[in-house]
């Protein structure tokens, strides 16, 4: 018998910024009663020129949102920086690398992609940024970029978001949990801890008693 939780996310996706806290909490919640967490990404935003006004303004008016309702920090002054074209597939592709490589830091280096966009001000589309950004998760520079640039993992990426799009999972954050091949929603969208995790403990407890 297998289960496991699958979060449907995307670090350049600012509900899932703010959902950070509570799908930490999850999973340490379901590892407790020996249920992983694996990262799924999902590729928000495929973007080809520089965010301009008025997009700028109408994504930071999505921060103010996310931050009024989950308390996230957010970085208003600096945040999208100037000339950022807003392709998420490079983050969410080191994030695959990352689970490819050494999934249990997977979640640190989402952390330190989310922090370095939302309240550093990075631009965290350019390789240079992720791959520093990867050594402070604990990966080796050198094996973490020949893997960010091989054809198997952006092609792992492709995969990822063509599972989510075959799927019909239209927002993000998504929680899933899986049970012998079995999906159930547990969200689509942010929702709090002390609504989320006696969800979880539910199916936790019908997972121990199958």
């Amino acid at each position: 018998m297998s289960q496991r939780l699958l979060y449907v996310m995307d670090p350049m996706c600012s509900w899932c910024w703010g959902f950070a806290p509570v799908v930490e909490e999850l999973a340490s919640q379901a590892a407790r009663a020996g249920v992983r967490l694996d990262w799924v990404v999902g590729g928000l935003r495929r973007e080809s020129s520089p965010l301009i006004e008025p997009a700028r303004s109408r994504i930071l008016a999505h921060w103010q949102a996310v931050h009024a309702s989950t308390g996230q920090p957010f970085n208003f002054a600096e945040g999208l920086p100037e000339g950022l074209v807003y392709d998420t597939e490079p983050a969410c592709r080191a994030l695959v690398v990352a689970r490819h490589l050494a999934p249990r830091r997977v979640a640190r280096l989402a952390r330190l992609i989310q922090r370095a966009f939302y309240v550093e001000g990075r631009d965290v589309t350019r390789a240079r940024v992720l791959l520093e950004l990867a050594e402070a998760a604990g990966f080796t520079r050198c094996c973490f970029a020949e893997a960010f640039d091989s054809d198997e993992q952006q092609a792992a990426t492709r995969a990822d978001f063509a599972w989510v799009e075959r799927l019909g999972i239209a927002g993000f954050p998504t929680l899933l949990a899986e049970r012998n091949g079995m999906l159930a929603l547990l969200t689509n969208g942010h929702q709090p801890l002390e609504r989320l995790a006696p969800l979880l403990e539910r199916w936790l407890e019908r997972v121990a008693h199958a």
